[in-house]
Formats: structure tokens, C-alpha cells, sequence
């Protein structure tokens, strides 16, 4: 008798993470709709919801009136009282964010350094940000960090543009606030974001590549599933060397592809020393300058090869590109399509799309947060031990 009371305990955590998932991802919904998704029966999943919402996870609203036959389903959304913590280390500046249940961003500060943060900054700032919240049930909090993270313990490896190697920032920021931290790749969460709520939503094979003030960054969806690679390091796109269909595109000896489709010198042709995501975006596609077109066209050909040969390699659906990446596609998205044509295998060019990420500069803290949902959203029956009060 104990092993099938185990099992039946083990299959209605199940069904909590599956109903608790459905409403994070889609949510409010009917619950009639979680019904129809799950393949379990209405009293099956009112049961599920109830005992959701009295973990104060979800809440339930009283149906709208309709003209339909029936009675009317009531709607489930997530409780706001529940956030994550999100967290991302730049060059320059630490951006903190404050997440809810359905990749709600309710607050994004950017805080500028004005040099690459040292982890212990980083833990000091999400430590004041915590305390300056209104009592909240806080998740977790996740770090999207440009570098390579190790996933077993969230130790920064190597962030050559934060200047970090082997920095335990996850033992660093629990030490700080008494909350559990999580780290990964800055652009393999924004992939998660992009997949999950943006542009590359409910596609199972995608390619995401990021630009930001640290270089270039990526992330593989594969069968629906992240590679994170043995170590979690997988998606070094920017430290590849690239091919060129014109020599003359050339402007280092032996860089990288961050070193050659750079947001330093889109940053140049504009005449700005600093910018953030959306002013720089502004300002290359509102210039009529013909250095500024020349530059883009100079770092689209760059990029499109690299694509090609990724396509080739990996043979998506859709390639979501974020940051700047996104502003060299959107400045001539049809001519970038047909670069990135040339350069592949026609079998797999076919049915791929390029896109630009939809999340915006939103899509770092949404990956952040999910990162910090993850147990939560796994395992919803132990989130009394999980969530803290901030």
C-alpha cells in the first residue's frame, strides 16, 4: 500500500506542475480550456485549482456572464503576489528586475556603473533591490549573465566583458538576501523567453542569437528542449571566427564574430559613445547617413554567413534575433533573408524563418525569471518550503 500511496502523490504533483505550467504560459484561461489541454476531467481540475490557489499560486475568478448553453467556466490566472527576481550583469550597468507569473514584468531598473559590476556589487544591488520591495512572495532569483555558467552550481566560469572567472555569484547573492539564486547564459534564457512568450512561440526547433553590450550570445531549442551542452556552455556564437562572401568586409585579423558585427562600432556610425537598447536602435534606423547605411550592410553581410552556416548545421524553423542583431535585420529584412539564402543548403534554407524578438529589452528579465520559477513551476506542491517573503 505505501508504494501506490507514493505513486498517486507523485502522479498529482504532476498534474499541479501541469495546470500550474498551463496558466503561467497562457493565462487568465478558462478552466474549461485546462481541461480540454490536460486530457484530465472537470473535477479532476478543480481540485487541482483549488489546491493551487490555496498554495496562493493562482486565483480564480467568477466566470463572465455569456448567451451561451451551459454554465460558464470560471477563469484562472496567476496569483501577482508571487515574483521572481531577475537580474542581469552588463558592462556597464546591472539591470534588476521584478517578474511575476506569466512573464509580468512589473519593474526593470537599469543601474549604471559606469565599469563592468564585480559580483559582489551585483550581490550588494540585488540585495537593496529585495529589501526595497513591498513584502512579496519572491520565487527565487535568476542571473542572465553573459558569459559561460556552470549549471550545477551557477558558478560564472568566464565573462571575459565582466571581467569575472570561476565567481560563485549565485552563493554570493543567497549569502546577501537568504534567497535561492540561479544562473545561466544571458542569451540561452533569452532564447527560453523568446520560445515561451515571444516570437518563437511553440516552435520546437529554433535558433536564437543576441547582441548586446557584451557581444554576441545564443541559444539552440532542439526538439523542444534547450542544449545547454555537457557544462551548460553551449551557444558561443560570438566567439566563432566568421567566413566572408566579400573580403573587403573584413576589419580585424583574426576577430571574432562579435569583434566584426559589433555594437561598438554601430555605436561609431551613429557618433555615440553609450546608448541603450531602443536609442540605438533609433538612431541607425532613423540615420540617413550613408557611413551609418554602409556599416549596416557591411555587418548584415557578415552576419548572414554566419546564419548559413548555422542553418546548415542546425536546420530550424525560425532564427530569432534579439538586440541589435535584430535592428541589422529589421534595417532590410528582405535583402538580410536573401544573404542568409545564399550562403546555405537550399533543403535546409527551406521553411526557415528570421524574425526579430518580440519580448524587446523585457526578454532578458523574462529568461531570468524563469530560470528562478523553474522548481516552482516543477514541483508547485512544495512551494510553502520554496517562497520567502522579501
Amino acid at each position: 500500500m505505501p508504494p501506490l500511496v507514493s505513486n498517486l502523490d507523485g502522479v498529482r504533483r504532476g498534474n499541479l506542475s501541469a495546470v500550474l505550467g498551463i496558466v503561467h504560459r497562457h493565462g487568465p484561461v478558462a478552466r474549461a480550456w485546462i481541461t480540454t489541454e490536460t486530457g484530465l476531467n472537470r473535477s479532476t481540475v478543480g481540485v487541482l485549482v483549488a489546491e493551487l490557489a490555496s498554495l496562493g499560486l493562482v486565483v480564480e475568478n467568477s466566470p463572465e456572464a455569456t448567451n451561451r448553453v451551459g454554465r460558464p467556466s470560471p477563469s484562472v490566472s496567476p496569483n501577482p503576489d508571487v515574483v521572481a527576481v531577475a537580474v542581469n550583469p552588463e558592462v556597464d550597468a546591472v539591470t534588476v528586475g521584478v517578474v511575476g507569473l506569466g512573464a509580468r514584468v512589473e519593474q526593470q531598473s537599469r543601474h549604471d556603473l559606469g565599469h563592468p559590476a564585480r559580483p559582489e556589487e551585483v550581490a550588494e544591488l540585488v540585495a537593496g533591490a529585495v529589501r526595497r520591495l513591498a513584502p512579496r512572495r519572491i520565487a527565487g532569483i535568476g542571473l542572465a549573465v553573459p558569459g559561460l555558467v556552470r549549471e550545477a552550481d551557477g558558478v560564472v566560469r568566464w565573462a571575459p566583458h565582466l571581467g569575472w572567472t570561476d565567481a560563485p555569484i549565485t552563493a554570493l547573492v543567497e549569502q546577501a538576501t537568504g534567497i535561492r539564486a540561479f544562473a545561466a547564459n544571458d542569451a540561452s534564457l533569452g532564447a527560453l523567453a523568446e520560445r515561451l512568450f515571444g516570437a518563437g512561440r511553440g516552435v520546437d526547433e529554433l535558433l536564437y542569437l543576441n547582441g548586446g553590450a557584451s557581444g554576441i550570445g545564443g541559444g539552440v531549442i532542439a526538439g523542444g528542449r534547450a542544449i545547454g551542452g555537457r557544462g551548460g556552455y553551449a551557444g558561443e556564437f560570438g566567439q566563432t571566427r566568421p567566413g566572408f562572401s566579400d573580403p573587403g568586409d573584413r576589419r580585424t585579423a583574426n576577430g571574432t564574430l562579435e569583434d566584426e558585427v559589433s555594437r561598438e562600432r554601430l555605436l561609431a556610425a551613429v557618433g555615440r559613445a553609450s546608448a541603450t537598447e531602443p536609442e540605438l536602435a533609433g538612431a541607425l534606423l532613423d540615420s540617413t547617413d550613408p557611413r551609418v547605411a554602409a556599416e549596416l550592410a557591411r555587418q548584415r553581410r557578415v552576419l548572414a554567413v554566419a546564419l548559413g552556416n548555422a542553418v546548415d548545421l542546425l536546420n530550424p524553423e525560425a532564427v530569432v534575433l534579439g538586440g541589435y542583431l535584430a535592428t541589422l535585420f529589421t534595417s532590410a529584412p528582405l535583402e538580410f533573408e536573401r544573404e542568409v539564402a545564399a550562403q546555405t543548403v537550399s533543403a535546409a534554407w527551406e521553411g526557415t524563418r528570421i524574425v526579430g524578438a518580440e519580448l524587446g529589452d523585457r526578454r532578458l528579465m523574462v529568461g531570468a525569471a524563469e530560470l528562478a520559477f523553474a522548481p516552482l513551476l516543477a514541483d508547485p506542491a512544495a512551494a510553502r518550503l520554496e517562497l520567502q517573503r522579501g
